[in-house]
């Protein structure tokens, strides 16, 4: 009887340490945590002296919480839970092989607000075109050239009349005075061509003022060029077209830049400078032709602004 007892005692034993084990709230790992569970946590243990089950009461933490279970020594001892940890701060998800944090990338996506940055870039200022009537005002001040580039005819001077389209009446015959002079040489010996000074006249005058005979629609270049052959004096010129006129290059052996890199023959009538070419200038009866040399764009001799200088 007795062994039958202890085989009976033994069963019941078995069958409550397989209950225990085959459980359905049993962890494979007891010190891995347990799984979130909405609602009662039930830890059934058996107690070999007393056969009495321990219920674990549910916690009142949330899906967060865990609850640690402490393995059971033998199967005499009843298992006890351990203290429930809360969480006290949200865990940042750090870079792990599991876990890995999105970054943004450099340039913001479209649905993005994009941040400003710490140094703000200058923006582009709209360029503002002007207005047609402001643009025609200005228009009208800039003085318009006509198509051989030639600026207005300051009020009260003869306008260039193109050689092509003058007529010359050999009928009519006029006077006009004429001069050649290289003066302005003599006081620029410093940088005058040495190999010249056997054509370069003593005072410099090369044609002394006088009257001479012209025909009615004739230029300045025309008288010129006549009282140079007459006087057997020597002259070189060449046609410029971009200027519709004949350039003098040299008179009396004496060119442009034998006395410096501003030197050259300029022309003026009846004190005035014209701003265009000989070859367009129709002379009047009675006016005064006089071919200069300068050694300074003009200003020695009271030219710069035919040249193209700013007037004073």
């Amino acid at each position: 009887m007795n062994k039958k007892k202890w085989l009976t005692a033994i069963l019941i034993i078995g069958v409550l340490v397989i209950a225990f084990f085959w459980g359905g709230n049993y962890q494979k790992s007891p010190n891995k945590v347990a799984s979130n569970n909405v609602g009662s946590q039930v830890v059934e243990s058996a107690n070999t002296a007393s056969n009495q089950n321990v219920e674990v009461e549910p916690t009142a933490s949330s899906d967060a919480e865990t609850t640690e279970i402490a393995p059971t020594a033998t199967p005499g001892e009843t298992a006890k839970p351990i203290e429930t940890v809360k969480p006290t701060e949200e865990v940042t998800p750090t870079e792990t092989a599991g876990t890995e944090v999105e970054k943004p990338t450099a340039t913001p996506k479209p649905d993005t607000q994009a941040q400003p940055t710490a140094t703000p870039k200058a923006t582009a200022k709209p360029v503002t075109k002007p207005d047609s009537k402001v643009a025609a005002t200005e228009a009208k001040q800039e003085p318009k050239k006509d198509k051989f580039l030639t600026d207005p005819v300051p009020s009260g001077k003869p306008k260039p009349v193109e050689w092509q389209n003058a007529t010359v009446d050999k009928k009519k015959q006029l006077t006009a005075t004429l001069s050649v002079s290289a003066a302005t040489i003599l006081d620029n010996m410093n940088i005058f061509n040495e190999d010249k000074l056997e054509v370069l006249p003593a005072d410099g005058i090369i044609y002394k003022a006088q009257k001479v005979t012209f025909y009615e629609g004739e230029s300045v270049f025309d008288v010129l060029l006549r009282e140079m052959k007459k006087n057997k004096i020597h002259m070189e010129f060449s046609m410029t077209p971009i200027y519709n006129s004949n350039y003098i290059e040299g008179i009396n052996n004496l060119y442009e830049f034998d006395a410096g890199e501003l030197s050259g023959w300029m022309y003026k009538v009846n004190g005035w400078f014209p701003n265009y070419g000989s070859s367009r200038y129709v002379l009047k009866d009675g006016d005064v032709v006089e071919w200069v040399y300068t050694c300074d764009l003009g200003r020695d001799v009271g030219g710069y602004v035919a040249t193209g200088g700013a007037q004073k």
